[in-house]
């Protein structure tokens, strides 16, 4: 007996979705998004809100598209962080995506769709790889907590520029009174003057008045300074305490290589990689028969700053640094050449520190 054969409709046959690759190009207020496929075909583009409702439509027009595969985001820790932390809880690949070169812009143009077009491409071609750093764990208050002191202290070195300056151009008698003062007691000195308000038009009275409101605010700063390293001292610690046992490392250090790694250390891959990240790594410059390497000026600048003050400290105080420094002067290395020995080889021992804080945070989420 032969088996009855049913006809299938073609159109009730599941077709496989064609593979979909997505790029944004982040605005304040809008996001425009581009689509291409495996082939490099343009699907389309489309602009949303920057909102959270914006962010789920972009998403279910992608996947309307095809099977999205990555999605390459610029500006993910700035005005795209909230589109990329969305895109991570719907599982989706996300990377980070630098704007275009002048070359491209020159010959392309610019314009948010092309700009998303063009990181549509970068995910699709692989040339875009840095994984974005997130924003939910101890790193993100770090970052917010630094942010509000480092802008304390700027602020708090206007103020004793001013006072100084004021003081310099005040009348002879208060010059006389406070040019030999330390800034501390300059400070003091004018917080504790009561001039008579209602004599403002006279020139030593309206000094004295602006001298003072100077002096208060940077008594003010010095307490949110405080009040600030009091929050972060614990924190940092709590977060990465391999990293601050580090010699010479400590809080605004560990802060600032927290900050410049992220919550999700793990994306920075290896020591190279962080050594690049912080604009330590030699960069190639050989050509022909000449090899050789140029410095490199790239990378969190920030983070540079913070591994030459490590340095420093350690030429000062920790004896093998300094056993190596008086052996690689006697190469004919100079100081300079040897500070950048240093940062690199610094980066070794901080990767193996933020290693291992990154795999005591994966035991606690496994117990």
């Amino acid at each position: 007996m032969t088996a009855a054969l049913e006809l299938v409709h073609p159109a009730a046959v599941e077709q496989p979705r064609s593979e979909v690759f997505g790029g944004v190009d982040t605005h304040k207020d809008t996001h425009t998004a581009a689509a291409v496929d495996v082939t490099g075909r343009m699907l389309g583009h489309q602009q949303f809100p920057a909102t959270a409702a914006g962010y789920a439509a972009l998403w279910g027009w992608l996947i309307g598209l095809g099977a999205v595969v990555r999605v390459g985001v610029e500006g993910t820790n700035s005005w795209g962080a909230g589109l990329a932390e969305f895109l991570r809880t719907v599982a989706v690949p996300v990377v980070e995506v630098n704007r275009p070169n002048r070359a491209t812009r020159r010959r392309v143009g610019k314009s948010d769709p092309v700009d998303a077009e063009a990181a549509a491409r970068s995910a699709l071609a692989g040339q875009a790889t840095a994984i974005p750093k997130t924003a939910d764990g101890p790193v993100a208050s770090i970052r917010a907590l630094r942010i509000a002191r480092t802008s304390a202290i700027r602020q708090r070195t206007d103020v004793i520029r001013q006072i100084k300056s004021i003081t310099d151009t005040a009348p002879e008698a208060l010059r006389a009174e406070l040019r030999n003062l330390a800034s501390p007691a300059l400070v003091t000195t004018c917080t504790r003057w009561r001039p008579a308000t209602g004599n403002a038009a006279d020139p030593t009275t309206a000094t004295k008045l602006a001298l003072r409101s100077l002096a208060r605010r940077h008594t003010f700063l010095e307490e949110e300074i405080g009040a600030l390293d009091a929050l972060l001292g614990p924190l940092v610690q709590a977060t990465a305490p391999a990293l601050t046992a580090c010699f010479g490392v400590g809080t605004e250090v560990a802060g600032q290589l927290l900050v410049t790694v992220g919550d999700n250390s793990h994306r920075v891959h290896s020591e190279a990689a962080l050594a690049m990240l912080c604009g330590v790594a030699p960069i190639p410059a050989s050509s022909g028969r000449t090899h050789r390497h140029r410095l490199n000026r790239g990378g969190d600048r920030q983070a540079n700053a913070a591994l030459y003050r490590v340095v420093i400290v350690r030429m000062r105080y920790h004896q093998a640094t300094r056993d190596y420094v008086e052996r690689r002067t006697a190469q004919g290395l100079s100081k300079t050449e040897i500070i950048r020995c240093l940062k690199r080889y610094l980066v070794r021992e901080i990767y193996s520190a933020l290693v291992s804080t990154a795999a005591g945070k994966d035991l606690e989420k496994a117990a």
